[in-house]
């Protein structure tokens, strides 16, 4: 009997730096959804992996002195060890360095080509290094990005385009036809609206300006840009090329579902099916934009402060830990939340003693009243049915929640399972019947029944805490975690010996766990302390009166021929215009500097610098191998003077 194909992906992590617990979380939860359907009996290929190119990778690796490939080769190997550590089954890793990659975007990139879908011509606009993207002038909002909110500078160079509004009305179709296609509803409303009515543009799918991404073979100085490179990621891995699909291709696409972010939604709603529709391949039954962690309501960033990593909660919480918050407390479509006082109190509160304590005391009390021998249960009582029904009844309400990937909904079904058992030990006092012989069957029969019960939460709780559902299984010697077993109540055999009770979630000190972890989070932040250089000796204010510093405008900025290291500036000064030369070539680019407002030395002598006056000095800050101009926080008028 052939099973049933399921095909599941995460995006594939951006290899600039070490992940946080918002970044890992999307592979937590794609994780728990690949494994509910192996859990189901379904034949399931989950893929993860690492984008490995573009500019932004470039120069950090040029500002650390090593190579890009050195550098992305210790970003991925960090991204796979915290995917190993949170104990995720993927079924493969990918990185976009790897050679049948490399081939693969290179015969589609020319088969796009071949087909008029791709053609050569020219790019100027604004491009955002972070998000490794263009942008004309009316997308800018206040002259950022709209997607990141960072500085955008102008960028000029020969490129190849890829035809996306011959597509357009072919995609808008395929979304109204298939409304299943963009989850949550909301960020469907959000590509038509924002993207697909508005029209679309062509997409620029070839850089110049750096080399680090996978070569145009046909003409050489241009690099495949990011989108084609790492979208594609999902077919190569497979062992897709134009010219030959590969048996898993046949066998698994297309995806099931793509597990994203709702900030590249974009790319994998619009770009990605245009690219597959181009091809000529079938399209990803889904892709589902989901919401972000944020530590209480911002996004984590170093610069903040506030970024959790997952190597720290599973060290002072535990893997399985990580895995319950990461998928209880993200909502389905809104931003979720994440804080070491909450953490530590859904820790307590749903691991420790609603779980944890069913667990435990059930064990003990079997260990206590009939020395580890699970008795019949054949006398039955009040309170039985319900338990049972609830408890053979959550798989099925469980499977309607996964289906359209309300994970932490799903979760709250096995709560229910959990809370009514801890309701029955309540309703039917175990404790008080061990004092009656005459309630010895009626007491091993509670006791049966909780442990039936726990045998179902732990077979219902292996795709999200599989660690957990091992050791529960342990502790009551069930060998049958399947889903078969999962909705029917009775599996457990008469005379099976449970094991020695251990607690699961030893409950948490918060005060206790909150100080130490303040400790080691303010020795983290010493260790990372930056160390400036010393201040220079006093001056008198006099001194200091003698500079004059004004502000100037940018209106040309060139470099200096024969100069690796000068620029030369013009710029306004009130109704004036003012000629400086700087070396600061290496850390600004001309075009990023024009139109912005400096700050300069306006009384220091002119001087002549390779033939050129020079009348002033532009101010920069410097730290280590970082430079950047001096500019106002707001624009103001040019030759105002800095008090």
């Amino acid at each position: 009997m052939n099973k049933e194909k399921y095909y599941i992906t995460t995006a594939i992590a951006y290899t600039s730096k070490k992940p946080h617990i918002g970044n890992t979380y999307e592979i937590i939860l794609t994780d728990a959804i690949a494994r509910f359907n192996r859990f189901l009996g379904k034949d399931v290929f989950f893929l993860t992996g690492t984008d490995e190119h573009g500019q932004k990778i470039q120069e950090i690796a040029e500002a650390e002195g090593i190579t890009p490939k050195e550098h992305v080769d210790k970003i991925a190997g960090e991204i796979r060890e915290i995917a190993d550590m949170l104990n995720i089954s993927y079924d493969k890793f990918i990185r976009t360095t790897d050679d049948y990659h490399v081939k693969a975007v290179q015969q589609i990139f020319k088969k796009l080509y071949d087909r008029g879908d791709i053609y050569k011509s020219e790019y100027e606009g604004w491009y955002c290094t972070p998000c490794e993207s263009f942008w004309t002038e009316t997308q800018l909002v206040d002259g950022k990005c709209p997607d990141c909110g960072r500085e955008v500078k102008k960028a000029k160079e020969e490129a190849y385009f890829f035809k996306m509004s011959k597509y357009q009305d072919k995609l808008m179709e395929y979304i109204e036809t298939h409304p299943e296609f963009i989850q949550p509803e909301s960020r469907k409303n959000e590509m038509v609206n924002n993207f697909l009515k508005p029209g679309l543009q062509d997409l620029c799918v070839s850089r110049t300006s750096f080399s680090w991404g996978i070569p145009v073979e046909f003409d050489t100085g241009h690099v495949v840009y990011v989108w084609i490179d790492a979208l594609s990621n999902y077919i190569t891995a497979l062992g897709y090329t134009p010219d030959e699909k590969g048996e898993l291709y046949k066998k698994y696409w297309p995806a099931d579902v793509h597990i994203i972010g709702k900030d590249i939604l974009r790319f994998h709603t619009i770009y990605w099916p245009i690219m597959l529709m181009a091809l000529g391949e079938p399209l990803p039954k889904q892709v589902f934009g989901h919401p972000w962690m944020l530590v209480g309501d911002e996004k984590m960033s170093k610069s903040r402060g506030n970024v959790i990593y997952a190597e720290d909660l599973v060290k002072h919480f535990g893997v399985d830990a990580v895995r319950y918050y990461s998928l209880h407390e993200m909502p389905f479509a809104q931003d979720g939340t994440i804080t070491y006082e909450v953490f530590i109190s859904r820790f307590n509160s749903d691991l420790a003693n609603t779980l944890g304590n069913l667990v435990n005391r059930t064990v003990a009390m079997i260990n206590k009243y009939f020395d580890g021998v699970i008795q019949s249960g054949d006398a039955a009582g009040e309170f039985d049915d319900d338990l049972k029904a609830v408890a053979a009844g959550a798989l099925a309400k469980i499977k309607k929640k996964m289906e359209t990937l309300h994970v932490a909904d799903s979760m709250d079904e096995i709560w229910k399972v959990v809370d009514r058992a801890n309701k029955y030990i309540d309703e039917t006092m175990p404790w008080a019947l061990a004092k009656d012989e005459g309630q010895q069957a009626r007491l091993g029969t509670v006791l049966y029944n909780l442990i039936e019960t726990i045998r179902i939460i732990a077979s219902l709780l292996s795709p999200y805490m599989p660690e957990t559902a091992e050791k529960i299984a342990e502790q009551i010697n069930a060998s049958d975690l399947t889903a078969d077993s999962a909705d029917k109540f009775g599996v457990t055999k008469e005379g099976t010996k449970v094991g020695t009770p251990v607690p699961l979630f030893a409950r948490i000190d918060a005060e206790k766990k909150l100080a130490e972890l303040e400790e080691e989070l303010s020795a983290d932040a010493e260790e990372e302390k930056i160390e400036i250089e010393p201040y220079a000796d006093y001056i008198e204010f006099e001194e200091f009166e003698k500079l004059d510093i004004r502000v100037g405008k940018v209106i040309e900025c060139e470099k200096v021929p024969k100069s690796s290291k000068l620029l030369r500036f013009t710029l306004q000064v009130g109704s004036d215009t003012r000629q400086i030369l700087s070396g600061i070539s290496k850390y600004h680019a001309p075009e990023e500097l024009i139109g912005k407002n400096v700050l300069f030395v306006a009384n220091l002598k002119p001087r002549k610098i390779m033939g050129l006056e020079s009348c002033g000095m532009i101010l920069s800050a410097e730290y280590g191998d970082e430079l950047t101009a001096l500019t106002t926080l707001k624009d103001i008028q040019s030759g105002a003077k800095v008090v």
